[in-house]
């Protein structure tokens, strides 16, 4: 077939970039090809070709070629990206817009959402019908797990992940959700290894879920899958169903363990610090006394060895003085009578009645 009178080549478009040579990393220049197009669709039907239906079936091709570049017009959305695969291998990632690459089977894109978050569950499965709301069934294979401490404890959880490198998310792994869903329960079981059950139940479990998205992300990265770990969510961490209502009775009994070593640390904070406020009022009442004591001794002392100095000086008049205070402090409280040796001379004795002296206490009105 002929299409145009100088014309041997068999291509209307003229000489295009092929998967086995030229510039494969750019697309074709679109207006050039209409252009060349223009041309040879003016040489067919201004040259002198071999009848009428050449030129039919000349026509005929133009247009289905035309088509069939018309093809290589895509949309990438704005939460997309395409990857675009020359013949077959990896050659370059489209921005979100209006596209164009190669027709096919030269050049083919795949669209990629990169920025939806997708999840999954290990432990359940949670499946939505059409007239029924979500329901969800337990995987007792993937929750079952063996804490630090030997016990057994029923996790359930869900990851969150999304694309971050398309063209390795597509060539690098088979099936990333399976593989996200392996590395995510093997993190977990690591992770879970070397927790004490209390912990995994109570305060530990936001510890869990960091340590274990780390694992993920890690193991992830090593296997160039371009994928990033959004979140990690533990939904429910129990023991067995099998074993819960021990467990219960058992978490019961430390509470109430709790409970009374609290009150008896509260008994012991009252009782010791009042115990230890008498010990020190005993020990200062003691230390008041001795130096009470010490102090009289020596004043007693003091006065002793003053009155031994006088005397020393005049003992006639210090042994008087002190037989006479002596006497003093005998008789202060008695009633007496002075008699005096003087007038006891011709066996008269004179009798003074000092006891009448007193005044007489006034009875009360």
């Amino acid at each position: 077939m002929s299409w145009g009178k100088n014309d041997q080549t068999p291509n209307p478009w003229g000489n295009l970039p092929s998967g086995g040579s030229g510039n494969n990393n750019q697309p074709p220049d679109f207006e050039e090809m209409l252009r060349r197009g223009q041309d040879q669709f003016k040489r067919m039907f201004d040259g002198g070709g071999s009848g009428d239906s050449a030129r039919l079936i000349g026509i005929a091709v133009v247009v289905l070629i035309t088509m069939w570049f018309f093809t290589g017009i895509y949309k990438i959305e704005p939460e997309e990206q395409g990857v675009i695969l020359h013949f077959g291998a990896f050659h370059r990632i489209a921005e979100p817009g209006l596209n164009y690459h190669l027709p096919m089977p030269i050049e083919k894109v795949i669209k990629i959402p990169v920025t939806r978050v997708e999840r999954v569950e290990v432990g359940t499965r949670t499946s939505v019908g059409r007239t029924t709301n979500a329901t969800t069934r337990k995987v007792p294979e993937e929750s079952l797990m063996l804490t630090g401490d030997e016990n057994i404890v029923d996790i359930d959880f869900e990851v969150q992940w999304k694309v971050r490198e398309p063209g390795k998310f597509i060539f690098n792994v088979r099936d990333p959700e399976l593989t996200v869903k392996s590395v995510s329960e093997s993190a977990m079981r690591e992770v879970v290894g070397r927790t004490p059950i209390a912990s995994a139940l109570t305060e530990g479990r936001g510890s869990i879920e960091l340590e274990a998205k780390n694992i993920i992300q890690h193991v992830l990265d090593k296997y160039n899958m371009g994928i990033d770990i959004v979140r990690l969510q533990m939904r429910e961490v129990q023991p067995p169903d099998a074993v819960i209502d021990a467990f219960r009775d058992v978490q019961t009994a430390r509470a109430d363990r709790e409970r009374a070593r609290n009150e008896a640390e509260t008994y012991r904070n009252d009782i010791i610090p009042r115990a230890r406020g008498d010990a020190e009022k005993i020990i200062q009442d003691a230390e008041a006394y001795q130096q009470q004591v010490v102090a009289k001794a020596q004043g007693e002392a003091g006065r002793f060895i003053s009155v031994y100095d006088k005397y020393k000086l005049a003992k006639d008049i210090t042994r008087r003085r002190l037989y006479l205070e002596t006497m003093e402090d005998l008789l202060k409280g008695m009633s007496k009578v002075i008699v005096d040796r003087k007038a006891t001379s011709g066996g008269v004795v004179p009798y003074m009645p000092l006891n009448e002296l007193k005044p007489k206490p006034v009875p009360a009105q």
